[in-house]
């Protein structure tokens, strides 16, 4: 596994989008979304959009410009936990499985099947023996569902330390979003360096070619949200 923060360290957090062509642009990539989505809907071919990233990178925010015209019946936002219940009791995996869109669908996962090899790593829910397996698992479970047809996006946004701070400080100042900071976020930052580790892991481990990462810059919302929606629209116009 990779000792090196290269990925991470090398993207270009400063570039940003004026307000006007942060409208023209995501404007005219949701139009386009909204007629790929429904064509595909006719296909009947399934999509998976996955995010993770920091705590406060703006994961809500983007995948609400994601769907914003997209027709609600077409897919599903799930915003994933700790498992609880029968996922709990389930293979780490299953929780996934039964959550997988129909044909024509879309499955929008905040969170996803990486928590394996992120959080349960780094706060040793699971032995070192687990999460090194579940890269080869992952990777399995993601080419079967390219083999099925389905068109899987895989993002990272990815903002710096300072942002996060000044982000988290926003929320707290806030009553309509205070309830969105928690102690545990606070206390995630001081595992910051023992995170990008297990991030860079993650992208040296699992981007495949059917399911490739795409690493977003995103201290600038509207560079992070323009850049997200447009490779979907890209991904999704490659299925065609």
């Amino acid at each position: 596994m990779t000792t090196t923060m290269g990925r991470l360290a090398s993207l270009d957090l400063t570039q940003r989008l004026s307000v006007d062509e942060y409208h023209e642009r995501l404007d005219k990539a949701q139009d386009r979304l909204q007629f790929l989505t429904s064509e595909l809907s006719k296909r009947k071919t399934p999509v998976v959009i996955a995010f993770e990233g920091w705590d406060a990178a703006g994961k809500g925010g983007a995948i609400h410009r994601i769907v914003q015209k997209v027709d609600p019946g077409l897919y599903v936002a799930h915003p994933i936990g700790a498992p609880a219940g029968d996922d709990k009791t389930h293979h780490y995996l299953w929780r996934f499985w039964r959550r997988l869109p129909e044909a024509g669908r879309i499955a929008i996962f905040d969170r996803t099947w990486y928590g394996r090899v992120l959080v349960e790593r780094i706060e040793h829910f699971c032995d070192d023996a687990a999460w090194r397996r579940a890269f080869r698992e992952i990777n399995e479970f993601e080419a079967q569902l390219h083999r099925y047809g389905t068109v899987i996006c895989k993002f990272f946004i990815h903002i710096d330390k300072d942002e996060q701070e000044r982000r988290f400080k926003e929320r707290a100042s806030d009553d309509f979003t205070s309830w969105k900071l928690t102690d545990e976020d606070w206390r995630n930052r001081d595992k910051w360096d023992a995170y990008v580790q297990a991030y860079e892991d993650c992208f040296e481990e699992t981007s495949s070619e059917v399911a490739p990462w795409t690493l977003v810059e995103g201290n600038d919302k509207h560079f992070a949200r323009v850049k997200i929606v447009e490779t979907v629209v890209a991904a999704l116009e490659a299925a065609r």
